[in-house]
C-alpha cells in the first residue's frame, strides 16, 4: 500500500509538470506568429508609430457589413467602394511618390496601406457628407483617403469638404494635390480649432491627443454642431469607452469594429461609431408616447 501511494505521488508529480510544458506549447503556439511577424517587421519597415497595413481578408468582409449596418447602405455597394479605394491607382502613386521625395522616406514606409480606413472611406462614400471633421492629421493618410472619397461623391453631384487639425505644423504631408482641393488642415489644438468652426458636421472622428479626457472635450466641444444623421467615429475605441459615454449620453447607438492586420505583428486598433438610428428613435417616440 505504501509503494502504490508513492507512485501515484511521483505519477500525479510529473503529471502536473507535464500539464504545465503542454500549457506553455499552448502559450506558445499564439504567440510564434506574431513574434515571427515582428522580426520580419523589423527588417522590412521603417515605421514606429502610427503603423499601416492591410487587413485580413476575412475581417475586410467584417468591415463591410458592419459599415453597412451603420450606414443603412447595401452590403454589395459597400464592398464596391472599399473595392474601389483599393485599385485607386493615383492615390497609391501619390503615396509613394511623396514618401520617397521626403524626409519621412526614413521614417514611414511608401506602399499605400489602408487598415481600417477602408472602412472611413466606404462610410463617406455611402453616406455622401458635406461636411467631414478629423482630428489628428499625422501624415495625411487618412485626410488623403477621406479626400479621395470626396472627390469621387462631387463627380457624383455630392460635393463635401473636410477640415482635419493638428498641433504639429509638419502634419500633413500627404495632403498635398489634387486631394488638398477637398479640405484644409487648421494647425493648433484641437480643441480650440473646433470651437472656433462654424460649419455643421455631419461625420466626426477623433484621432489626436488619445488621454481620455482630451477625447471627451472633442466630443463635447462639437456636440451643438452636429447635423441630426451625424456619425461620430474613435480611432481610439479599442482603448477608450469615451465614445461609448458620450453616445449613452446623447441617446445615440454605438457599435464597435476590431481589426485583424495582415501579415502584421500589431494587433490592430478599431472603429467606434456613435450614431442615431432612425428605427430606434421611432421605438423610444412611440414608448414615451404610451408612458
Amino acid at each position: 500500500m505504501k509503494r502504490n501511494r508513492e507512485i501515484l505521488k511521483f505519477l500525479s508529480r510529473h503529471i502536473r509538470i507535464l500539464n504545465l510544458f503542454y500549457r506553455l506549447y499552448v502559450v506558445f503556439s499564439y504567440l510564434i506568429t506574431p513574434i515571427k511577424e515582428a522580426f520580419i517587421w523589423l527588417f522590412h519597415s521603417k515605421e514606429y508609430t502610427n503603423f499601416t497595413y492591410e487587413l485580413d481578408n476575412v475581417n475586410k468582409l467584417y468591415l463591410a457589413s458592419f459599415v453597412s449596418q451603420v450606414t443603412g447602405a447595401k452590403l454589395d455597394k459597400i464592398e464596391g467602394y472599399i473595392k474601389e479605394l483599393e485599385c485607386d491607382n493615383d492615390l497609391r502613386s501619390h503615396i509613394n511618390k511623396i514618401i520617397l521625395s521626403s524626409s519621412s522616406k526614413w521614417s514611414a514606409d511608401p506602399e499605400a496601406r489602408y487598415g481600417r480606413r477602408l472602412g472611413w472611406y466606404a462610410l463617406v462614400r455611402a453616406v455622401k457628407p458635406k461636411i467631414i471633421v478629423e482630428t489628428g492629421t499625422d501624415k495625411g493618410l487618412g485626410s488623403c483617403v477621406f479626400a479621395t472619397a470626396l472627390m469621387k461623391n462631387s463627380e457624383e453631384g455630392f460635393p463635401g469638404f473636410l477640415y482635419s487639425t493638428d498641433i504639429n505644423t509638419d502634419a500633413g504631408i500627404l495632403f498635398q494635390e489634387p486631394y488638398n482641393s477637398f479640405g484644409k488642415i487648421l494647425f493648433g489644438d484641437s480643441i480650440e480649432s473646433l470651437k472656433t468652426l462654424n460649419e455643421v458636421i455631419d461625420v466626426f472622428i477623433h484621432d489626436s491627443n488619445h488621454s481620455s479626457e482630451y477625447e471627451m472635450m472633442e466630443y463635447k466641444t462639437i456636440s451643438n454642431k452636429l447635423s441630426d444623421k451625424a456619425l461620430i467615429l474613435s480611432d481610439n475605441a479599442h482603448v477608450s469607452s469615451k465614445l461609448w459615454e458620450f453616445a449613452r449620453n446623447t441617446k445615440r447607438d454605438f457599435l464597435f469594429f476590431q481589426e485583424k492586420p495582415k501579415n502584421h505583428w500589431y494587433p490592430g486598433g478599431g472603429i467606434g461609431f456613435a450614431f442615431r438610428n432612425e428605427e430606434h428613435s421611432i421605438t423610444e417616440k412611440t414608448e414615451n408616447s404610451n408612458g
